[in-house]
């Protein structure tokens, strides 16, 4: 039980002890353990005494524990929500180096351990990697998938997984749809997550499916605006597939009540590839999902890892808006959808928040292409996010160890795509050019 309040680290293979992180995500996990020790806590005040305490678990925990009791005997403020001025209006842009493989980086107004709350679409596709729409579907169609949600939603499932030697549960409901029950089958028997097989997956509903196009074309139109306005030279990043984004498959997650939420994470590329885009469409209730871009640090820097170097952005999420989630969003990028005070309900929802993530699933990573690990399972596509001299690069590993009753073991491998982000596998896609990067710098 130490070990766990302490965030000890599991066990990394031997070949990538010096160039990866465990991967572990410590201070998300240490957050995860905050948030549920402290559930009344707001994410930002659990990480401000995160980072007070150096990381510190205990001394976190026995800091909100004064904190709380204190609270307990004073009045809470009321908090009051007041209109915000566009950012445009008195920010500044810091112009991107020359080639550089991510965005031009605007100078972010969020300060180290606060939370910048952002509402207008401008500002969003300046400041973050995600592009919104609101008002997205006609309003009796975003009624009608809200509804149809709904009554799914009333079997969905928690998904559990293993954090360090204790077997947790997702605090939201969730599940997986495909287009069709051929696709089911290979999704049931052939696809793993997190070491192991799904075992609630669904073929595609009406709704969805009438709703798909739309979001196809929405998000199309929104990726090719961001390359032409954000990204340098006006050019879509390196590993960016050219393809057209077609959703094949649909993540559909329930919160129900202000207090289910998800800890922050990347979205996991095994199946998607690099630089995936994903489509989010929110219904019913109004949350905040916040995003932090990942700072890597030297590998001879004994600081305690600071994810908050830049601060954390929280973007509104109001019934029927479209939430784009760009190409650089998954590697450099980390997202979350914050427990909340309280929440206004909604007319339809009650105090559910139905959230519909379109996928575009790769046919050349399919489970029988990619590579498996030593102990059968096919491993999971990660990439480097902490240290600063492989930041970017991609690499498979076993993660059986975050199976119940599983042990993951030792397998790891660096990953090769080409600049369009093809496997070096898809023999007819796969070309390296010969202006590329050596391969210590992809």
């Amino acid at each position: 039980m130490d070990a766990f309040l302490k965030g000890t680290k599991r066990k990394m293979p031997p070949a990538s002890e010096e160039t990866v992180d465990d991967d572990a995500e410590s201070t998300d996990i240490k957050l995860a353990i905050l948030a549920s020790l402290f559930p009344n806590f707001s994410q930002e005040a659990l990480l401000e005494s995160l980072l007070a305490h150096d990381g510190s678990v205990e001394g976190a925990t026995e800091s909100l524990s004064n904190d709380s009791a204190e609270s307990t005997k004073k009045p809470r403020a009321r908090v009051v929500m007041g209109a915000q001025t566009s950012l445009r209006f008195f920010a500044s842009d810091t112009p991107g180096a020359g080639g550089s493989p991510s965005p031009k980086k605007a100078r972010l107004l969020s300060k180290k351990g606060t939370t910048l709350h952002l509402y207008d679409p401008d500002d969003i596709a300046q400041h973050t990697p995600c592009s919104i729409i609101h008002n997205f579907l006609p309003q009796n169609m975003a009624n009608d998938l809200l509804r149809e949600m709904l009554d799914e939603s009333k079997t969905f499932e928690k998904m559990t997984f293993k954090l360090f030697d204790n077997v947790v549960s997702s605090p939201h409901t969730a599940t997986f749809y495909v287009e069709n029950e051929e696709e089911l089958k290979r999704q049931k028997y052939e696809y793993y997550y997190n070491g192991a097989r799904l075992t609630d997956v669904r073929t595609i509903t009406p709704q969805l499916l009438r709703v798909k196009p739309l979001v196809q074309e929405g998000v199309n139109k929104e990726v090719q605006r961001r390359i032409q306005t954000v990204y340098p030279n006006g050019q879509k990043l390196k590993y960016q597939s050219p393809d057209d984004w077609k959703p094949n498959a649909a993540f559909v997650n329930c919160y129900n009540g202000p207090q289910e939420n998800v800890g922050y994470h990347s979205d996991q590329l095994t199946y998607l590839g690099p630089r995936a885009v994903i489509g989010s469409l929110s219904l019913g209730v109004a949350r905040e999902f916040r995003v932090r871009r990942m700072v890597p640090k030297d590998s001879d820097n004994n600081v305690a890892e600071d994810p908050d170097a830049e601060g954390q952005i929280s973007i509104h999420l109001p019934h029927n808006s479209l939430l784009v989630m760009h190409a650089e969003m998954q590697e450099e990028w980390k997202h979350s959808i914050a427990p909340a005070q309280a929440i206004d309900p909604h007319p339809i929802a009650g105090n559910r928040r139905i959230n519909v993530t379109y996928r575009d699933y790769r046919a050349s990573l399919h489970p029988k292409y990619t590579p498996r690990c030593k102990c059968g399972i096919p491993a999971v596509l990660k990439v480097v996010q902490k240290r600063k001299e492989n930041f970017g690069k991609y690499f498979w590993m076993c993660y059986g160890g975050y199976v119940p009753g599983k042990e993951s073991c030792s397998f790891f491998q660096w990953a090769d795509f080409d600049d369009d982000g093809n496997p070096s596998w898809d023999k007819e896609r796969y070309r390296k050019t010969a202006v590329a990067a050596p391969k210590d710098t992809q």
